[in-house]
């Protein structure tokens, strides 16, 4: 299999060519492994590679609904026996001696891991270039973002390193990166995958895992090898028995999408933001949606103010509790400025705020679930620009003041589903005029990834599949 014939296959496809014979897993691995040789140094995506394993595993034969696909895991999660650097110079020799549960899970399916996705510093940043694993390059613009937490991965897709990926999403960085790259990201219900063994809950239970896609029907294929709680999960998403990829190939009835404008961190919507979503809106009048522009009332202010507590409190958690295991004063030298400044100020939390700030956050959940009585799914923009330039979100400024209003001028709309626990998807449904992606999100009640998969199968069947992909021999 060369790389052209590589290219041409989703994560599905491959897997139906293996299934069928045409081609063997050795010859898909291989073949991946020469993508990666050939675009990672552009790029910057994989930043542990497992070839070598890669290769005997396909050697040795796999079983499962994705037996042979070419897989890759993002630094924030244990594969055993391989470096987790989570992005930072404290975990920079960290070697776990277990898998998670996903990657557990992954394995069954009879996913080939080829190694481990750059991320930034403990998946914190919405952009991804940590000064331990360096910048990831957006494959459509060497000179922008892929996107955070889940950069590594989205940029490995988007330049067919591997048909899909691992990636993670505790205020976007599912949809982020997704949207930045060109791909499709869900971010599935709260605790629909397992974050366990050694994760209860990420951010309060705003963090959940799952992937980015080419297509939809992969994102529900890795749904359907995934869900699930594991024993002694704190909590679990509604149960589903059914098939996630036989939603997609479904048409839904005709619904009421609701578009929301405006964001949380209360920056303006660029302007072709707002043209992906007032032409998807379009497509879904043209097949039969009822659309309206109106936003879900709640006090963003607020809401805010409540988030930032769980993510800061969580992150001062992590950071001085590693520092203490390994024995070092928490210093520039160790973690980037943003993660020290961000910790420092969780560690001053009162243990009174973080509950207010759950119990405002709860509060939220059922308000935006009271506006899904009235409204199917809600419309938005994904992010509030195009992929901005390296560099515009530097995690390790001295500059926090600056950093906050980069931050907010490129961020808005996707932590709300991870707050409320609601599940959303972005969708690769726009370029600009300078042929950068941009995404639009969908977000549909608690629970409800089936009827997200159905709309989504039938917008991407609606505009002839999404095929594009980069060039990188001319960037």
């Amino acid at each position: 299999m060369n790389q052209n014939d590589y290219l041409r296959h989703d994560a599905t496809g491959l897997a139906d060519l293996v299934r069928n014979r045409d081609v063997s897993t050795a010859d898909v691995t291989a073949a991946a492994i020469a993508r990666a040789q050939s675009v990672n140094p552009k790029i910057n995506a994989v930043v542990t590679t497992m070839f070598d394993e890669a290769r005997e595993t396909a050697r040795s034969g796999v079983s499962g609904k994705l037996a042979g696909v070419p897989f890759l895991i993002k630094d924030l999660n244990f594969v055993k026996g391989v470096r987790c650097s989570l992005g930072s110079r404290l975990w920079d020799q960290f070697v776990p001696d277990h898998d998670a549960e996903i990657v557990t899970r992954y394995r069954k399916a009879g996913l080939v891991i080829l190694g481990k996705s750059n991320t930034p510093e403990v998946g914190l940043a919405a952009t991804t270039e940590s000064v331990l694993l360096g910048p990831c390059r957006n494959p459509w613009d060497l000179s922008r973002t892929a996107g955070g937490s889940s950069g590594g991965a989205a940029a490995a897709v988007a330049a067919g390193i591997v048909p899909v990926a691992h990636a993670t999403d505790g205020g976007g960085s599912i949809r982020i990166p997704a949207s930045c790259c060109g791909l499709v990201g869900l971010k599935p219900t709260r605790a629909r995958t397992p974050l366990g063994p050694d994760t209860g809950e990420g951010w309060g239970g705003m963090a959940v895992g799952h992937v980015v896609s080419r297509s939809v029907r992969d994102s529900a294929l890795l749904l359907d090898v995934s869900h699930g709680p594991a024993r002694g999960d704190p909590y679990c998403a509604p149960a589903f028995s059914g098939s996630f990829v036989e939603a997609v190939a479904q048409d839904p009835q005709p619904l009421r999408v609701a578009i929301d404008l405006e964001p949380v961190s209360g920056g303006a919507v660029h302007v072709e933001c707002r043209e992906a979503v007032r032409r998807t809106g379009e497509l879904l009048e043209s097949l039969g949606h009822r659309v309206e522009i109106v936003s879900p009332k709640f006090d963003r202010t607020q809401f805010t103010r409540a988030t930032d507590t769980l993510v800061l409190a969580n992150v001062a958690n992590s950071i001085y509790g590693r520092a203490q295991a390994i024995g070092v004063q928490l210093s520039p030298e160790y973690v980037e400025r943003l993660t020290l400044r961000l910790a420092e100020i969780g560690r001053s939390l009162s243990a009174e705020l973080y509950a207010r700030a759950v119990y405002h956050i709860h509060a939220v959940g059922r308000q935006i679930e009271s506006f899904f009585e009235t409204y199917d799914l809600i419309l938005s923009p994904t992010l509030l620009q195009p992929p901005v330039p390296l560099g515009y979100l530097n995690t390790n400024s001295e500059d926090g003041e600056t950093y906050g209003e980069h931050f907010r001028s490129f961020w808005g709309f996707t932590s709300l589903y991870n707050a409320t626990g609601q599940p959303a998807i972005s969708l690769p449904l726009h370029w600009s005029a300078d042929g950068l992606p941009v995404g639009v999100q969908l977000a549909a009640p608690f629970g409800d990834e089936v009827r997200l998969l159905k709309i989504s199968g039938q917008i991407e069947r609606a505009v002839g599949g999404f095929t594009r992909m980069p060039r990188l021999d001319t960037n």
